[in-house]
């Protein structure tokens, strides 16, 4: 296949995925190209797609490739969809941190760390498919083993968990912000 087509067809098949998809896949569907050659066409494709002058481009994430919209744009994507995204709620990014950082985990360990029920949280989590179940754990009683999902790592833009904060960056963040000034009384 031709460079110039090899191009168009990896740009089209980034396209039309409904998710991101992987180079491995890619090569998989072009009958095996070099992998060196869907990276090259994949770095050129991103490096166009940097250019100020387009409203998406091209990012590496939940392992695979897939096109975004500009964040600079987002005030005018939300007018056109008219409503927000539904919001994750305090408790539920609470419990998303927790699965995320320490999964598998079960729900009384969830429940420990935050000393409340997590049981409605873990249903919504499940809906909305930011977490799943991994299993079952080997101990009395046999809980559920929950972790998180492929579209957590696109709802938060990560290539893989490796990506998220760790706590020291996350420390460092919060000393770097200003303290609430209290007003007077």
């Amino acid at each position: 296949m031709a460079p110039s087509a090899l191009r168009s067809v990896v740009e089209g098949l980034i396209f039309s995925s409904d998710f991101p998809l992987k180079a491995e896949i890619i090569r998989e569907i072009l009958g095996k190209p070099a992998k060196g050659e869907i990276e090259r066409v994949l770095d050129e494709l991103s490096q166009e797609y940097r250019d100020p002058n387009h409203g998406f481009e091209l990012v590496q994430v939940a392992e695979g490739y897939q096109f975004r919209t500009k964040p600079e744009h987002s005030e005018w994507i939300r007018k056109l969809r008219k409503s927000r995204a539904s919001r994750l709620t305090r408790s539920s990014m609470e419990v998303l941190a927790i699965i995320a950082y320490k999964q598998p985990i079960i729900r009384t360990e969830i429940e420990e760390i935050r000393g409340v029920d997590s049981a409605s949280v873990l249903r919504t989590l499940l809906e909305r498919r930011l977490i799943r179940i991994l299993g079952r754990r080997d101990v009395p009683g046999r809980p559920i083993v929950y972790g998180t999902t492929r579209e957590f790592l696109e709802v938060f833009g990560l290539r893989s968990l490796s990506d998220l904060p760790t706590l020291r960056e996350i420390e460092e963040l919060h000393k770097e912000e200003p303290s609430p000034v209290n007003p007077p009384e």
